[in-house]
């Protein structure tokens, strides 16, 4: 049983939440600071762990144990390239049988094309009825879905012989076959692509994951490797995807790294004139470009949390000495000093979490809200980042209250209870 001249616990809380609320509009302003710095970080959190859910869902589609080549890093078709990688010689074709031969730890390698337009063109595909300008062209060796399998809506993958004879056929992404095809009919039709007349022998299913929602791999048309190089041969735009056996992707990485420097003549005291990657190493780009974007969140929300927090030992300072006079008489029935300690506290980590209460609803709301108005755009609040804000507000609080808590416990009751 508490003793007549202690508080519970349960009191004191009574006490602090009666204190705040007595003077809600001020204790609003003073933990709008707070409010700010939750819901940014809480915010940009729920973001990136969409972002980069749906770029692990993207590049898992493309296989675990594959190993790309290409001459640039990013964006193989080479657009926003880094100046000095611009100037490294083209990744050959002839690139894939040679690796095939000699590099033992993989199984299979196939070519991609990527087709950039020409300057001042614009590739039109268009049906009857039906046109768009929002697509891009790649060629492919037929094993290259045999290596990276994709999911068919309808019909097949072009066969060896279409592509050895460079047949004019062609593969549509979902969303540039629903931009033809509305009525879902383009299987077997003919199209007109930047001049030439293909028919449509598979279309694929939505491809997973993407970029801010959006997977380019829906606006591609693909048709087969040796079309590609007789309708466009001005594109060096070559990429190399190389499937490792089980358990041999390490092997193999440093394999390739190996044969392509033999072949490409790369000095041996130079780096490499080529880009390696993997899907894991993508990601992990990926980790350390949004690391960065956290780091920055954190610092703007740190200044929201600092302001809040001086605010909340102002508003606390001010209350203690309103309150003098009842300090002092806790203090002459018997309270001690570190009653009047946890009374304050209570009352500034209180106002605190209900910054941080409010900080994680608003970042909530807005994740909902952003997933509304851009349904593309995947958003999650991460657990982590809820119960990290929470705690991150408590523990300013705590920081922040305990100098004012420390004052009023050292007032001298006498001096309290004459203070007017």
């Amino acid at each position: 049983m508490t003793s007549p001249l202690q508080i519970s616990p349960r009191e004191t809380l009574v006490m602090a939440l009666h204190a705040v609320w007595a003077h809600r509009f001020r204790s609003g302003l003073t933990i709008l600071g707070i409010v700010i710095g939750i819901t940014t970080v809480v915010t940009v959190a729920s973001l990136l762990t969409g972002l980069r859910q749906g770029i692990v869902d993207f590049f898992q589609e493309f296989g675990p144990d594959n190993i790309f080549v290409a001459r640039v890093s990013g964006d193989p078709s080479g657009q926003n390239a880094r100046p000095k990688e611009l100037k490294r010689k083209p990744i050959r074709p002839e690139y894939a049988s040679y690796l095939k031969s000699v590099v033992r730890s993989i199984d299979d390698v196939g070519i991609s094309l990527f087709i950039l337009p020409l300057p001042g063109s614009v590739p039109i595909a268009k049906v009857p009825g039906y046109e768009s300008d929002n697509f891009f062209i790649a060629g492919a060796t037929p094993n290259l879905y045999d290596i990276s399998p994709r999911e068919l809506q309808a019909g097949r993958i072009f066969s060896s012989d279409e592509a050895g004879r460079a047949q004019r056929v062609a593969l549509l992404g979902s969303g540039i076959a629903e931009a033809l095809f509305p009525a879902g009919d383009g299987l077997g039709r003919s199209l007109f692509v930047d001049g030439a007349e293909y028919t449509v022998v598979g279309i694929f299913a939505p491809a997973k994951g993407g970029f801010f929602g959006e997977n380019g791999l829906d606006r591609q048309i693909v048709i087969p490797f040796q079309t590609a190089r007789l309708r466009y041969p001005q594109s060096e735009n070559f990429f190399l995807t190389a499937k490792a056996r089980p358990g041999l992707r390490a092997d193999a990485l440093e394999e390739i790294r190996g044969a392509l420097r033999k072949l490409r003549h790369t000095p041996r005291n130079e780096e490499d004139d080529f880009t390696l990657s993997t899907a894991d190493s993508i990601i992990e780009n990926f980790d350390r470009i949004t690391g960065m974007i956290v780091l920055i969140s954190i610092a703007i929300s740190g200044l929201g949390l600092l302001v809040g927090g001086i605010g909340v030992m102002n508003i606390m300072l001010v209350s203690v000495t309103e309150r003098t006079r009842e300090i002092g008489v806790r203090k002459a029935v018997g309270a001690r000093r570190r009653d009047i300690v946890l009374q304050f506290l209570s009352e500034a980590v209180t106002l605190t979490g209900a910054g941080g209460l409010v900080g994680i609803i608003f970042s909530i709301l807005a994740t909902l809200l952003l997933s509304v108005l851009f349904p593309s755009l995947r958003s999650r609040v991460p657990a982590w980042a809820v119960i990290t804000g929470f705690s991150v507000s408590v523990a300013v609080g705590v920081f922040f209250g305990v100098w004012p808590a420390v004052t009023a416990s050292r007032l001298d009751p006498v001096d309290a209870l004459r203070y007017e």
